[in-house]
């Protein structure tokens, strides 16, 4: 089940916190990355956050997480992430499908590492298509993709 998640709550910052964690140390690897600022973040910095965060919840308890950044002429697609133990089992494809008939937006946009091949693949399967190449801080190269409707 998909809902939005109270952030400002300390008890849901820490959750939300914790699944990023899980999932972007996989995604630090993924990418070679030594640093990888994503891990860097406070549980302050979601309950503060003027985004939107909807969970992907399992008996109760957040298994996945996508976090929506309202931009002048788009909807972003700050984070998406899964918990280790729920990874391939479409659980990421459910958030993104969600997000695009929530939000009355014409146009999505979302980055990602170039090496993290598994995202890539799948914001492609929702027509995403790639706008930029970029070395992010860390030396990450980074890419971006946009999506119109």
């Amino acid at each position: 089940m998909i809902q939005k998640i109270e952030h400002s709550k300390k008890s849901e910052a820490e959750e939300i916190s914790r699944v990023f964690q899980v999932s972007y140390k996989i995604e630090a690897q993924l990418l070679g990355a030594k640093k990888f600022p994503p891990l860097s973040r406070t549980i302050i910095s979601y309950k503060n956050s003027k985004n939107d965060f909807f969970g992907f919840y399992e008996h109760n308890n957040i298994v996945a997480v996508i976090e929506m950044k309202r931009e002048q002429l788009s909807m972003h697609i700050q984070s998406l992430v899964v918990d280790p133990k729920y990874f391939r089992l479409g659980i990421a494809s459910k958030l993104i499908r969600f997000v695009l008939n929530q939000y009355e937006s014409n146009q999505f946009t979302v980055e990602t590492g170039r090496d993290n091949a598994p995202a890539r693949k799948l914001y492609e399967r929702f027509g995403f298509r790639l706008v930029k190449t970029y070395t992010a801080t860390e030396d990450i190269v980074k890419v971006r993709y946009m999506c119109n409707f």
